[in-house]
């Protein structure tokens, strides 16, 4: 099933709970909530406490991609704050399977990120226990770079490879997405379509949105 997931790193901070639900109007599925520690990653965002203020302005998923060097510490947190898909980088340094463990004991989705310069096998020790992978198509920690078209042989060979184990694991690809790129990454393998100036910078986010889904629908 493919989702879009728009970016709030994209979005107007000065109304943010009308940003949401204009985006529940528009047709998202999930909004992608980018969590960076300026330590992990080179930019600091919102954490936590926001993330449980925004959730009373939307019923949408809350996908939060958390760009921080310990996330095991704060994953209680945001299971609080009301985040739905939890998504914390290979690269960091808690354990790994015990912060996986963690995620799902709550009841929530975990999920695993790799950057462009971690090979994807890095996910598979994880796989059965992940409901999500997402590739990275640009450096985490700021919006607005281009589509690192060479990612692409790692979708596929994760897409392979959870079609080898029977798993309807979701692929996410969050960087550059834009109706020009969107084919590409979906035609991959990716079915969750993290956008985020390509929407709020859009004259009519309703049309993008439903372009986006339909462009991405054509290899699903």
């Amino acid at each position: 099933m493919i989702k879009i997931s728009p970016s709030i790193l994209s979005c107007d901070y000065s109304k943010m709970g009308e940003e949401f639900e204009n985006m529940k109007r528009c047709g998202a599925d999930w909004l992608h909530i980018d969590v960076m520690d300026g330590h992990f990653v080179p930019n600091i965002t919102l954490g936590a406490p926001l993330v449980k203020c925004l959730r009373k302005c939307s019923d949408l998923v809350f996908d939060c991609h958390l760009m921080i060097s310990d996330p095991k510490k704060y994953i209680p947190d945001f299971i609080k704050a009301g985040a739905d898909v939890i998504c914390f980088h290979v690269e960091a340094d808690s354990p790994i399977e015990e912060t996986i463990d963690l995620i799902r004991e709550s009841g929530k989705v975990a999920a695993l990120a790799v950057k462009p310069g971690t090979d994807i096998e890095a996910v598979y020790p994880y796989l059965d226990k992940l409901g999500m992978v997402l590739v990275m198509t640009v450096e985490p920690g700021f919006g607005g770079q281009s589509f690192m078209e060479d990612m692409m042989p790692k979708i596929v060979k994760l897409r392979e490879e959870c079609e080898r184990r029977g798993l309807e694991t979701d692929i996410q690809v969050d960087g550059g997405i834009s109706l020009k790129t969107v084919e590409i990454a979906a035609k991959a393998g990716a079915n969750v379509l993290v956008a985020g100036s390509a929407i709020f910078g859009s004259d009519d986010p309703k049309e993008t949105i439903s372009l986006l889904r339909s462009s991405a629908a054509k290899y699903f």
